[in-house]
């Protein structure tokens, strides 16, 4: 299929619909998560930090839900993967010497730019860029950590 993909259904509603396309009313609705799930073992120091860091804001804003922690992994391993780029570079530069002595660009420049675009990928997806949350209106909740105020009430579906 060529073209866009679709938006998640929640970010559209959350932008008021502004294509008034039809919306899927039997779209599967995972529940949305109450608390920041422990992040996996295979993530380091970086990784767990930015779990901690950006799940928090995720569960506040509803936007986090049970089936989102795949997504949420591989965007925390290219945020590691980043910084751990940019550590060399700040150590080593962007450039090196190749064995025939030509200036070439450091390997480490393009780990880094590969996991710049495989985060902002994922930050387009949990609606975490500028330009993506300039199309969503969120109503806050009111002293409703639960997600309820998004998604409605899911305990006894």
């Amino acid at each position: 299929m060529a073209g866009r993909r679709p938006k998640p259904t929640h970010l559209r509603v959350l932008e008021g619909n502004p294509g008034h396309r039809r919306i899927n009313k039997d779209e599967p609705k995972p529940t949305p998560r109450v608390r920041v799930p422990a992040p996996p073992k295979h993530l380091g120091k970086e990784g767990r930090a930015e779990w901690r860091r950006v799940g928090k804001d995720l569960v506040a804003l509803g936007l986090l839900t049970s089936i989102d922690r795949p997504a949420l992994a591989a965007y925390c391993q290219a945020w590691q993967r980043w910084v751990g780029a940019e550590e060399q570079i700040e150590q080593e530069g962007t450039t090196q010497t190749s064995p025939n002595g030509y200036l070439m660009q450091s390997a480490y420049v393009g780990i880094a730019n590969r996991a710049m675009d495989q985060m902002r990928k994922f930050l387009i997806e949990f609606g975490m860029t500028p330009a993506a949350r300039s199309r969503i209106t969120v109503t806050p909740p009111s002293n409703d950590s639960t997600g309820e105020w998004l998604f409605g009430n899911n305990r006894n579906r």
